[in-house]
């Protein structure tokens, strides 16, 4: 300390703590002639007490004159030392880096100041202070004086040009500093580091890209700042980096298409679009390096699909086919278990084109890798039965197809039937809705009459009565009008002749049963005419209820439909078809004369030919001998009604035993009426006790004898409600 008061006058020393800036910036330039002359005699030990002195008695002063006076000295003293300043910077720079978090404004600015007359002087050897004093840029850069401010600003291009032409810069050690600092919400604190970014990405020899993964994310959330000027700043920044990326021969994607997979989700319009912009060039680039992340960046496409942006739209579905069209193999890393769980999870959204597309690439999997796909199968089934309930019909479709590829394995059909029928159970609003559809499209995808047998089979030994009449009514009507089912009727039709057409009548008749009106259907499908009028009279009481009146109905006017045009035609020749014509008009006299069904059916048989159709043919017909001949079938064979005349055993025909199926109908309809009866009782006891509980004790001995009459007649309206 006494070198240093031997070497500088009291005079100046009293100057450099003035209030007025003229006599601080004199008495600096006395402090900087003094180490000129110290330097030049190499005397260091006293340029070394006069920094001290500087520093101890002035910037670490509590006034701030003596503060601002020894910023201007330790400036001026590094002028004065020139190229002999190296050696002094760790005394000299440490408390001028201090002085940036002064409380005085004006303190800060001549900090800012004085570092930036030191930078000049060193440049290069400064790099060694470059962490401090990038972190104390990083906070100017935010300072809530404009002053402080503008000085930071000259100081930091000053720093950006030291270090753009300096070999001993260390980036290993910026990034990290970088890192900490990208999330900062500050709007000037983040136009700071976006030129940092820019600034040293542009000098050759510093390898931003390797980095880039480490502050791609903060890039990013700046693309969504209140500021247009960071927004393009940060996208300016991106699409130089994406530039370089596509350049490249060595790129780390897999990291960073973490980050992009996040930002793909982002509230903000313009970030959604970046990120999917870059995901779609990493899907064109990535190659293997991103088939560990192909589920990731699956997850993050799917919904951009339908986004409200159309732009975002148009990229998101130019790289979903990018990103199918690339054939992966498990073995090389993709996992077929993950893309699924994507796949399953995006069912559930709430846009249909993003459905589409997840049970698009369900198909895709199954297509290229099914044995993996159906170890999975546990994990992805019931989503995609839940998908047959979907609001749209192109969902459903696709669902089918999804359904129809997996059930190609006999058991995966079987399993397939199974849960489409207990579905079909649980919610009557998927077959009130959709039964058609999907067994329509079942059927074309899976082979009709398969589809029809395995449900044939199920329904069967279906313990809910109810549900199975309903559900064989749907079936029947699918069978009558779809023109998916046409090969299947014309089989039927050849029930009697051909031997699959004969299997597929025994196959259908067994669950058919559950409904009258759809036995009936059948038989005059199959041309069992003697056999639908058995039926005809073997109903009850029971069976003819409000039910079966509508059934009855449908098929009267389905008579007038093309489908059934053969049978109309056979109308023609009566005497060959006494059977039909009993059958119709045993139809007619179950209607009610007032319906314009009775109308329609009684219109249709006043047309049939009366002098082909003799008294003779009807009474032999009534008498016992009811079979005739049916015209020749291309081919030669002749079709018998219901059998034929020669056949040794008359109640088989073709193999068909019409005796044992009337009597499985009969026991079929016994159990609808039997369960209808108990359904009735039980209600009758539910009403009755309710009655009990309300009526007043005298009411009730008084109207005891009156409450045993409306169960009564409950049961019996019920019953004429039964199945059918």
């Amino acid at each position: 300390m006494a070198d240093a008061l031997s070497v500088i006058p009291a005079a100046v020393l009293r100057n450099l703590s003035d209030k007025l800036y003229e006599k601080r910036k004199n008495a600096a330039l006395e402090v900087e002639g003094i180490v000129k002359q110290l330097a030049a005699v190499g005397d260091h030990d006293k340029i070394t007490a006069v920094i001290k002195l500087l520093t101890t008695e002035f910037t670490y002063s509590p006034q701030s004159n003596h503060r601002k006076g020894g910023l201007i000295g330790l400036a001026a003293a590094t002028v004065g030392l020139t190229t002999e300043a190296a050696q002094h910077l760790e005394q000299i720079v440490p408390p001028v880096l201090n002085s940036f978090s002064d409380q005085d404004s004006r303190v800060r600015y001549y900090a800012c100041e004085a570092l930036y007359n030191i930078a000049k002087v060193v440049r290069g050897d400064f790099i060694v202070f470059f962490n401090q004093i990038f972190d104390a840029l990083c906070k100017l850069s935010a300072d809530s004086d404009a002053n402080v401010q503008s000085a930071a600003h000259l100081l930091d291009r000053l720093v950006k040009d030291i270090v753009t032409e300096s070999d001993q810069f260390s980036i290993e050690e910026f990034i990290p500093l970088l890192r900490e600092r990208m999330n900062v919400l500050n709007p000037y604190v983040r136009q700071f580091l976006v030129g940092w970014i820019t600034v040293l990405d542009s000098v050759p020899d510093i390898d931003m890209l390797g980095f880039l993964p480490d502050f791609l994310d903060g890039l990013f959330n700046m693309l969504s700042d209140s500021s247009h000027e960071i927004r393009q700043q940060a996208d300016s920044a991106l699409s130089e980096f994406l530039q370089e990326i596509k350049n490249s021969p060595s790129v780390d994607y897999g990291r960073m298409a973490e980050i992009l997979v996040q930002r793909a989700s982002s509230p903000d319009e313009f970030t959604r679009l970046t990120a999917i912009t870059w995901i779609n060039e990493f899907v064109k680039l990535g190659g293997d390096q991103l088939v560990p992340y192909y589920a990731d960046i699956l997850g993050a496409i799917l919904p951009c699909i339908s986004d409200k942006e159309e732009k975002i739209r148009v990229v998101a579905r130019e790289t979903n086919e990018e990103l199918r069209a690339i054939k992966a193999d498990p073995a090389e890393g993709f996992n077929v278990g993950s893309i699924l769980s994507i796949a399953r999870r995006q069912l559930s959204s709430e846009f249909e084109a993003t459905r589409i597309e997840a049970l698009h690439w369900i198909s895709t999997l199954l297509n290229r890798h099914r044995t993996e796909v159906l170890t999975f199968l546990n994990d992805i089934f019931d989503t995609l039965l839940k998908a047959l309930s979907d609001p749209s019909d192109e969902v459903v479709l696709l669902v089918l197809e999804v359904h129809a590829c997996i059930a190609k394995d006999p058991q995966h059909f079987r399993h397939l039937v199974v849960f489409l029928v207990h579905n079909f159970r649980v919610d009557n609003s998927l077959l009130e809705k959709r039964g058609a559809l999907i067994v329509r499209r079942l059927c074309v995808l899976l082979d009709a009459e398969r589809v029809y047998r395995e449900l044939s089979t199920i329904l069967e030994v279906e313990s809910d009565l109810d549900f199975a009449s309903i559900m064989v009514q749907a079936l029947n009507l699918i069978l009558l009008t779809s023109s998916e089912l046409s090969e299947l009727r014309c089989l039927l039709k050849q029930s009697l002749v051909n031997p699959s057409g004969k299997d597929l009548f025994v196959s259908l008749y067994a669950s058919w049963c559950h409904s009258p009106m759809a036995i009936i259907s059948l038989c005059l499908l199959a041309q069992t005419y003697q056999h639908a009028s058995t039926v005809i009279q073997s109903l009850v009481e029971e069976d003819i209820n409000v039910k079966f009146l509508v059934q009855l109905d449908k098929l009267v006017r389905l008579l007038e439909t093309p489908i059934f045009a053969y049978l109309r035609l056979q109308l023609l020749e009566p005497g060959r078809y006494t059977w039909l014509l009993k059958a119709l008009y045993g139809l007619l006299m179950l209607l009610p004369q007032q319906s314009a069904a009775f109308k329609i059916l009684r219109t249709r048989l006043k047309t049939v030919p009366s002098n082909s159709f003799g008294g003779d043919q009807l009474r032999r017909s009534s008498s016992g001998n009811p079979y005739q001949s049916l015209p020749h079938m291309p081919g030669g064979s002749q079709i018998t009604e219901d059998g034929d005349l020669n056949q040794t055993n008359k109640n088989s025909h073709n193999g068909i035993n019409f005796v044992s199926r009337l009597q499985q109908f009969e026991h079929m309809q016994q159990q609808h009426r039997l369960h209808a009866k108990s359904q009735a009782q039980s209600l009758s006891n539910s009403t009755s006790s309710l009655t009990k509980e309300v009526q007043r004790p005298e009411e009730a001995r008084r109207t005891s004898s009156d409450i045993d009459g409306p169960p009564s007649r409950t049961t019996t309206t019920t019953s004429r409600r039964g199945s059918g």
